[in-house]
């Protein structure tokens, strides 16, 4: 199979949108080249100065599959207009991560994912999901010494047991990880039905789940079920927007909502992953010093 090329889209950086915290199904080979499974299928992708090269990719799965996951026909640059032009706070934070774009993952995936990133690091989380896919998930090829797996569907995680999923090294997650997919299985908890709610009665209705909480919830709800104002982030916009900590995530909320409207899930992006790479470390650094 050929190599899939196309020249790199405006404001996209490889890298920046999938280590900024909203995926966890990759690992990186080289500088900005890198090995990914999502629906269903692995790819192997690099990005130089001019082409964002899809190997052994072939037109109909590229403009099926990843031209949709990847978002590459959005215009963020008019995006990042309207964000700046609502708020001039932004201007430092779109900046530094001007290449971050929103992929638009699978719902089951993403779930579970994110249910697994209660309290743990990426490289554990990453670590956790491609444990989870090895063992239940189909085997995709192997890429510079690099094996994927996709991650199993409902039916095939439906055979663990609370038990299986702690010797994953889930940990507490573990039964809330067995509700989800037992939610899923049973369609009491179903795509379909999330993405015709409005994103905040899709929020509640998945804290139904064991476990799930609006933080939980709200990623979801922006990376899988293509909820834009969905606004998962609390503590940066507590370090720039407000004068305390431990502001409630109802008055961040409604705050995002007034301040971005349906832009919130890109406006929460750039300044999570700004925040968790440059300003939140810099505050924590003098924190120390004190």
């Amino acid at each position: 199979m050929k190599d899939y090329i196309i020249n790199t889209p405006s404001d996209f950086n490889l890298k920046e949108t999938l280590e900024c915290g909203q995926c966890f199904h990759f690992n990186m080979i080289d500088e900005n080249e890198y090995v990914l499974a999502a629906y269903g299928h692995m790819l192997h992708i690099r990005q130089d100065d001019k082409n964002l090269i899809f190997y052994d990719t072939d037109d109909r799965t590229y403009n099926e599959l990843w031209r949709e996951y990847f978002d590459i026909d959005r215009n963020y640059a008019r995006i990042k207009e309207e964000l700046l032009a609502k708020d001039d706070k932004l201007e430092e934070a779109i900046s530094a991560m001007s290449g971050v774009r929103i992929l638009n993952q699978e719902f089951f995936e993403t779930l579970i994912s994110f249910i697994i990133s209660q309290n743990k690091q990426i490289p554990h989380i990453k670590k956790i999901v491609a444990d989870i896919s090895e063992k239940y998930g189909t085997y995709q090829g192997e890429v510079k010494g690099i094996t994927m797996y996709t991650f199993p569907d409902v039916n095939a995680l439906k055979a663990a047991t609370v038990d299986d999923l702690k010797e994953l090294k889930t940990g507490f997650r573990a039964p809330y990880i067995y509700d989800a997919v037992s939610r899923v299985y049973d369609k009491s908890i179903s795509y379909d039905e999330l993405a015709a709610m409005e994103s905040q009665a899709g929020i509640q209705k998945m804290c139904e789940i064991k476990g799930v909480g609006n933080k939980v919830a709200s990623c979801v709800s922006l990376f899988a079920l293509g909820k834009r104002d969905s606004f998962p982030i609390k503590r940066i916009m507590e370090y720039l927007y407000f004068d305390k900590v431990d502001t409630s995530k109802e008055v961040i909320a409604e705050f995002a909502r007034n301040q971005f409207g349906e832009l919130g899930g890109y406006a929460q992006q750039y300044l999570f992953y700004y925040g968790k790479t440059v300003k939140m470390g810099v505050a924590e650094s003098k924190k120390h010093k004190k």
